[in-house]
């Protein structure tokens, strides 16, 4: 008879509305910048005091159109604002280490959207700083933000699950050709993006892989298309992971233990439901909750930071820092194994 909890454990999330007011400054306008504002303002009592970008008109037209107060015509005039408690990186990827250690030298606190940079020496180098300034830093991977994601951890804690044997993931979306996403000076192709919802959930469930193989098909833009992948533990325990920029997937995930699966209703990385099965098959258990995108669940990271910073961390337990590098190591075996080929940033994006 398999040992099986009568009931999930509820969610220790806060209650968002009632975390610190914090002044935030957002590095970047493009799409994630905006669905993080109007999540955060529906949520939350954040204020978003200022806005920073390339130029002063885009600046002034992203501030009008956001109802934000200032606008920044440079990074470095953004970071350096008194008003300011803490940094929203939202630039491309390849552009997130210099805009982070931009802003940590300026003793800004800073959420940095993901992958926080592109290798882990970055990360460490980040990590490093935040830490010597005394600085908050934290990689915006939401989905460990959400309520749905406590309740996991806590099964995971407690064993429920007993050992981890197999993970297995998958994410696609359909992107039009004019898509950041497609463009190689942008640091396109699905790794960099849907691709660290899967990896970051291997990594988070199994460690560094000891082993991982792998193919890719190039798109024509010079950007990888598509891949897949096979990692393995120390144990021999596996997981896979396929990402595709030609379309929607069921954006899933299986996690299989000795002692119970976890099955998600939904796509994993989104608000949604859950079910833990014993491994038998004999008893259920289902976390229910609407689906719900990025509106419904960007705020809670927000939430997060706020508490986090006011009470003085470095970082925070939802994401930490080592979880994050643990990735970003992963990942740099992933473009090693594959040979992907990231430019460097061209002046056009780092003007």
């Amino acid at each position: 008879m398999i040992d099986f909890p009568q009931t999930l454990p509820a969610s220790r999330i806060p209650d968002p509305m009632a975390a610190p007011a914090l002044r935030w400054g957002v590095l970047g306008t493009g799409w994630i910048a905006e669905q993080f504002i109007a999540s955060t303002r529906a949520h939350t009592r954040q204020i978003f005091a200022a806005v920073g970008s390339r130029s002063l008109d885009k600046a002034q037209d992203f501030a009008s159109r956001w109802e934000i107060e200032t606008a920044h015509g440079s990074y470095t005039s953004l970071v350096n604002d008194p008003s300011l408690d803490v940094i929203y990186v939202a630039s491309p990827h390849n552009l997130h280490f210099e805009h982070v250690m931009l802003a940590l030298g300026a003793g800004k606190h800073v959420l940095v959207e993901k992958p926080m940079a592109m290798s882990q020496s970055q990360g460490r180098q980040m990590a490093e700083l935040a830490q010597r300034k005394g600085l908050f830093l934290a990689e915006a991977l939401w989905t460990y933000f959400l309520p749905k994601f406590d309740v996991i951890d806590q099964l995971l804690a407690a064993g429920t699950l007993g050992e981890i044997k197999s993970v297995q993931t998958d994410y696609g979306e359909y992107f039009t050709r004019d898509h950041r996403i497609f463009n190689p000076a942008l640091a396109g192709g699905p790794l960099m993006d849907l691709g660290t919802y899967p990896l970051s959930l291997i990594t988070r469930l199994m460690g560094a892989p000891a082993t991982l193989v792998g193919q890719k098909q190039m798109d024509e833009s010079g950007v990888h298309g598509q891949l897949s992948l096979m990692m393995a533990d120390h144990a021999g325990n596996q997981a896979t992971l396929s990402t595709t920029l030609y379309g929607f997937t069921p954006t899933n995930a299986v996690i299989v233990g000795t002692k119970a699966t976890l099955r998600f209703g939904s796509e994993f990385n989104l608000p949604g439901p859950f079910t833990l099965a014993s491994a038998d098959g004999a008893s259920v258990l289902t976390w229910d909750e609407p689906r719900g995108r990025h509106f419904e669940g960007l705020f809670y990271e927000a939430a997060e930071v706020a508490r986090c910073i006011a009470a003085g961390q470095g970082e925070t337990p939802r994401r930490p820092l080592e979880a994050s590098l643990v990735m970003l190591g992963a990942m740099d075996r992933v473009i090693g194994t594959l040979g992907l080929d990231y430019l460097a940033p061209v002046e056009e994006v780092m003007s």
